[in-house]
This record gives structure tokens, sequence and C-alpha cells, in this order.
């Protein structure tokens, strides 16, 4: 898949400042394939933390704190993390569905469903994970993602469509958002409106308010575009209110205004 130029990728992180103003770092995740990929300063978070994180954590790191994080296998601690990313097999006692049933669902069949739906890369297809704040990326991006609230998100989606309308389809799930936010938007291309997961807010500590949006790199020249075309056309965050209307005023306050009327000839 093609790479979008550098300067594409700085304006993007740019713009994103500039029309959505989100509380934290954009983020920019490139799939290694190997270690060479990996950026020399990256913090590795066993063997620079002497921990193991889940993704989420790790890409909330970088949200939050503006660090470049690498995660392989060795630092995984959520197992569906592992799968998702390629880290790890899918063995049976996962795809039979007994991490959801008794917690996300009623039953193991209803869990086997719910796994059959979580995306995955192939086993083996990369080897580590790299996040870290979008403007200061010495990579080439395969997702973009930034968290806001619901208004930040909104402007985005109204960026994304800016050239050829429509609207945006989403999935939604209370589990493993780390499939929605990189597996599906590097495999369709296409930005993806995604609802933090359970984890994601108790491990990465993600708030009640933030939603998320991802942008893959073939779009980034278009969604930069229609921040600055929305914008124009004025659809902007913070979301300007109406205020040319005439308030209405309790009957005490009224009554002021009458004593006003009744003197002013005086």
């Amino acid at each position: 898949m093609a790479d979008a130029p550098p300067n594409v990728t700085q304006e993007l992180a740019a713009g994103i400042e500039r029309y959505i103003r989100p509380d934290t770092f954009p983020v920019a995740f490139k799939m290694a394939h190997d270690e060479a990929e990996v950026p020399a300063k990256a913090r590795r978070p066993l063997r620079d933390m002497g921990t193991r994180f889940s993704l989420c954590q790790g890409w909330n790191l970088a949200r939050r704190y503006g660090w470049t994080v690498a995660m392989g296998r060795e630092d995984m601690a959520c197992p569906i993390g592992a799968i998702v990313a390629g880290f790890q097999p899918a063995v049976p006692h996962y795809e039979e569905g007994h991490l959801c049933a008794g917690m996300y669902t009623e039953s193991l069949e209803a869990g086997r469903r719910s796994e059959e739906g979580v995306s995955r890369f192939a086993r083996g297809t990369y080897q580590y994970m790299v996040v870290g704040p979008l403007s200061r990326a010495a990579y080439d991006p395969d997702v973009v993602l930034v968290y806001g609230n619901s208004a930040q998100v909104m402007t985005l989606a109204a960026a994304a469509l800016y050239r050829r309308g429509g609207r945006l389809t989403m999935q939604a799930s209370p589990r493993v958002d780390c499939a929605e936010i990189v597996v599906d938007t590097m495999r369709t291309q296409e930005c993806q409106v995604v609802l933090p997961c359970y984890g994601d807010r108790v491990f990465g500590q993600t708030q009640d308010h933030e939603m998320a949006f991802t942008i893959p790199p073939s779009r980034f020249g278009e969604v930069l575009e229609g921040l600055a075309g929305t914008y124009k056309g004025g659809v902007r965050y913070p979301i300007p209110q109406f205020m040319a209307y005439e308030v209405k005023v309790p009957p005490s306050y009224a009554k002021l205004f009458d004593i006003w009327q009744e003197t002013s000839d005086e």
C-alpha cells in the first residue's frame, strides 16, 4: 500500500491541531515487519520499563506522554491484543469463545461468534507495533488515530466525507478496539469511527467522554482538504452556538422594563 508523502503527514498533524484541537496527541501507528523498522529511540515496555503492556496502554502512552513505543510479542500483557497483532496464534481455547463467555456473552457459542468477528493479522506478518505522536513520527504511518469528544469526531467524519459525500459506516463492539483501529483501517483503507472498548477504558484509561477516529495514509490528503473545506463552509470545532435570539427573563425582571417604560416620559 502506498505511503502518504512526508509533507502531507506533517500537514495532517498541523491540520488536526488547528481544526480539531484534541486534548491528546494524534497517534501514528506503524506495523513493523522486523527490528530494522523500529525507531532506535522507541521505548520497549519489557526491556526499558520492566513490564508488559496491552496494546491500548502503548498507544495511550503515546497520545498522553508524546512517547514513541514499540511493542512485540515479549511485551504483550493482553492475550487478545497479541492475537490481533499476529504475535501469537489463535488457539482453539480462544476461538471457541472462552475469553468471552461469562463476561461479554451469555454462552460459549455466543462467545465463539464474537471472536469470529474480531479482525486480526495473520500470525508472523508483523513483529512489532510502533506507536508515537504523529507530529514527531520518524516513520511512514500505517494508521493515524485521533481521540476526541463526539463533536470533534463528528468534525473529522465531516472532513472525511467532504470530497466524496455519502456516509461513513462503523462497527461497534464493547471489546478489542485494537482490531478496528489498526487491522480494519489498514485492510479497508477507509476512515473508521471507533467506540473505545472496555479494555481501552480500564487499561488505557480512555475517558467516558472520548471517542476515536482513524485515518489511513491513502486518505491523509483528502481528510486534510476536508478539514479546511468544511471549516470554510462553517462546520467547525469548537461548535459555534447560535446566539442571535432574545432571552426570556423571569416576570419579576420583566416588571422592571414595564416600570422603565411607564417612567420614560417623566
